[in-house]
């Protein structure tokens, strides 16, 4: 099976699917729809052969279906009919689940990425749990997302932004028992150093994951 993965971000989407050593990235942004993401990437794709699609969502997603509209991107997520306008199989899932399954060697992983908000999941003896722990409450009245996504780290500065991360991870480490941690997101190339049983990951495993959606 050929497998098209579209990793939705809030600043961009990219794309590659099964036998392609290519990726396309294109803008995303407030305005994008998901009816606008799928007439971009399939416009990019063209020429593309794959039989089923992964989609990792910037969003909550029950039973494969988004059920919040994205906090980065424009409106019209919520039943949108994903199979029909790509014609195919399609799943979906968090983004943030989807590179944490593409970053799984076993045991219990936390998975948080940097990107343009806090994205988190765990996965426990191969079963992917996304979360949402992002929103809740940390310090002086923000969130978590509020401190380590990208308006956290225009706010505070490299130096603050890297220290508040620490902390998260060291909180989030204890609470949940993980026996590794993996870093991933855009920004995750920002830190230098990181407590044991804490790796970074790879923007790339996101598309792993998408495959590993249907195997």
């Amino acid at each position: 099976m050929k497998v098209l993965v579209v990793d939705v971000g809030g600043n961009h989407i990219k794309a590659q699917a099964t036998g392609q050593k290519e990726r396309v990235k294109i803008l995303s942004g407030p305005k994008m729809t998901a009816k606008e993401m799928v007439r971009s990437i399939r416009k990019a794709v063209a020429g593309w052969k794959y039989d089923a699609v992964s989609i990792g969502y910037p969003g909550i997603v029950r039973r494969g279906k988004p059920v919040a509209e994205p906090r980065n991107l424009g409106r019209g997520w919520i039943g949108f009919d994903f199979e029909k306008a790509f014609g195919c199989p399609v799943k979906v899932t968090n983004d943030a689940a989807m590179q944490a399954l593409g970053s799984y060697r076993g045991g219990t992983m936390l998975f948080l990425g940097l990107g343009t908000g806090l994205g988190t999941a765990l996965i426990v003896d191969g079963v992917l749990a996304p979360m949402e722990i992002a929103h809740l409450s940390y310090k002086n009245g923000r969130t978590y997302e509020e401190y380590v996504g990208e308006a956290g780290l225009k706010r505070l500065g490299k130096r603050k932004w890297r220290r508040h991360v620490l902390d998260i991870v060291t909180r989030f480490k204890a609470a949940l028992e993980a026996d590794d941690v993996v870093v991933g997101g855009g920004n995750a190339k920002l830190l230098h150093k990181l407590p044991a049983g804490v790796q970074l990951g790879a923007n790339a495993n996101a598309f792993i994951g998408g495959y590993r959606l249907w195997t």
